[in-house]
């Protein structure tokens, strides 16, 4: 053995107390935030000192710091991507508003809009709006503050309505590719972004669907008779009066889409949207000023028409306004890897992992791991970040595709994050709309049977993507498609594992392959 080997410090597993300790170090401080209103209600110095706390249970339990920091950038490193689209999603917002694509939404949204059909054209509207904007955030910050003043004007509990903000506004965000929990959890599993979005179609879709028959029976048996459409028009006369509202507005909208049908890679859609947006701000509404444009894609917009209501929907935007996201991304990635790198994370759920035997466990265990980050690290970032390296493994021991491990990470870590008012998300929906997560996530449908449609399929064995691309529907049929994007060493085990599950009868095989094969 060689002189060095002899001189190396012994590494060890923390124990159950040291692995609670940075967490109930994080939970502490984000109760005193949320709760306490100590006059301090943001993540993001809760975090630095939760990262700290992991460094020093890593050092005690035999790492040295540069291994700590090296757990820490490992992650970061995976969540680059994201974290450069995230630089530009505020870009994107701001161009959409300069070209007056978002005011068109808006414009000709509210024209579509009875007392009857409120909650499922409303619903719609706010998806429209966070897969154009990438930002459930940006849609409740908007459109909801929007559509609660109709609502009101309705006559129709702030709660329901309150409630169909948010599950549109999550459906949107969870399809768009400009989505920063998007591109998270993409980033984290190490798969396409697109390949993701098209995985979150399997689950989110269906919800939505049933989401919008519940809010279209609950609109039925609204009484219209306290309706005023006064609301609702002065928001259409002062954007009316501010923007061109020409339909041709709205193409930036199919640019996005585009994007995500071409599978470009997300800055590539993004960088072409704001082209777009920019050009159509020029020739549609009179911006040609190189300095202006500039000023409102990095600050963001200022609008004052006179409508307090328009001018706060529309004053928003730019790279600036999405630091505050980034810094705690970079914040929550990093405490994420360093708990992993200590072995905090291992020692809570490792003995869980390797009771997972089936698809249906194995979606199942991410997401209630995903809940109790989001419940005890306080942080949706921290829900999608911290089990997907805990389970990347399980997921290429059953032969499954890395799309499958970042849908079940946004179908509950996304998802159920709003749900309560001490997480960053929570917070935030709480204090945009003023109404209490626990009054408003009865009634938002999405979110609330998302997680559960998610583990009932998986359990039956249908709505599942495995690794050589062949994906199980609804109905128990399974069809060969494209192979999602994944390390190369890891598909190859993944598929091998396939192929041994399949000899054994306990994997579907694709129609018209042969038995016991891949293709």
């Amino acid at each position: 053995m060689s002189s060095t080997g002899n001189t190396e410090k012994k590494v060890r597993q923390p124990n159950f107390i040291e692995s609670l300790i940075p967490i109930v170090v994080m939970m502490a401080l984000m109760i005193y935030g949320f709760v306490a209103q100590s006059g301090y209600s943001d993540a993001h110095m809760p975090l630095i000192v939760s990262i700290c706390v992991a460094c020093i249970i890593g050092c005690i339990c035999g790492h040295s710091f540069s291994d700590m920091l090296a757990g820490m950038l490992d992650r970061l490193n995976a969540s680059m991507e994201a974290i450069l689209i995230l630089c530009t999603v505020g870009i994107l917002v701001a161009s959409f508003i300069m070209s007056g694509t978002i005011p068109a939404l808006i414009y000709y949204g509210l024209d579509l809009l009875t007392p009857q059909l409120f909650l499922p054209i409303g619903c719609i509207l706010c998806a429209i709006v966070g897969l154009a904007c990438g930002s459930s955030w940006t849609c409740t910050a908007t459109m909801g503050i929007a559509f609660l003043g109709i609502g009101a004007g309705l006559g129709i509990n702030p709660a329901l309505t309150a409630g169909m903000i948010i599950s549109g506004a999550y459906v949107g965000d969870k399809f768009s590719p400009l989505s920063d929990t998007t591109n998270l959890a993409a980033a984290v599993s190490e798969t396409g972004l697109f390949d993701h979005v098209t995985a979150m179609v399997s689950t989110t879709l269906p919800t939505f669907i049933i989401a919008l028959i519940a809010y279209a029976f609950l609109g039925l048996n609204i009484d219209a008779s306290g309706y005023d459409p006064t609301i609702a028009k002065g928001l259409q006369a002062a954007i009316a009066e501010s923007f061109n509202i020409n339909p041709a507005v709205l193409i930036p909208i199919i640019v996005i889409i585009a994007a995500c049908v071409l599978k470009m890679p997300g800055l590539v859609g993004i960088a072409l949207s704001v082209v777009c947006g920019v050009i159509f701000a020029a020739v549609f509404q009179g911006k040609t000023g190189i300095a202006d444009i500039f000023d409102a894609l990095h600050y963001g917009v200022t609008f004052e028409t006179g409508n307090e209501l328009a001018d706060k929907l529309l004053s928003r935007g730019g790279m600036d306004h999405q630091m505050w996201t980034i810094n705690l991304v970079l914040l929550a990635v990093a405490y994420g890897g360093a708990l992993e790198r200590c072995g905090c994370v291992n020692t809570l759920f490792g003995g869980l992992k390797n009771k997972l035997h089936s698809v249906g466990s194995v979606v199942l265990a991410t997401m209630v791991t995903s809940l109790f980050c989001d419940a005890t690290m306080c942080d949706q970032f921290l829900g999608i970040g911290v089990p997907a390296p805990l389970y990347v493994d399980k997921y290429d021991e059953l032969g499954l595709a890395r799309n499958m491990l970042s849908r079940t990470l946004e179908d509950c870590g996304t998802l159920w994050a709003v749900m309560f008012p001490w997480t960053g998300c929570g917070a935030y929906q709480m204090g945009v709309l003023g109404i209490h997560p626990f009054v408003y996530f009865p009634f938002a449908f999405v979110n609330l049977l998302n997680p559960i449609y998610a583990a009932i399929t998986a359990y039956l064995g249908r709505n599942i993507f495995w690794a050589d691309g062949s994906y199980t529907n609804i109905l128990g049929k399974t069809t060969l498609k494209t192979p999602c994007a994944c390390p190369e060493e890891a598909r190859q085990l993944a598929i091998k594992n396939l192929e041994s599950m399949r000899a054994a009868g306990k994997a579907p095989v694709p129609t018209g392959a042969k038995h016991g094969t891949a293709a």
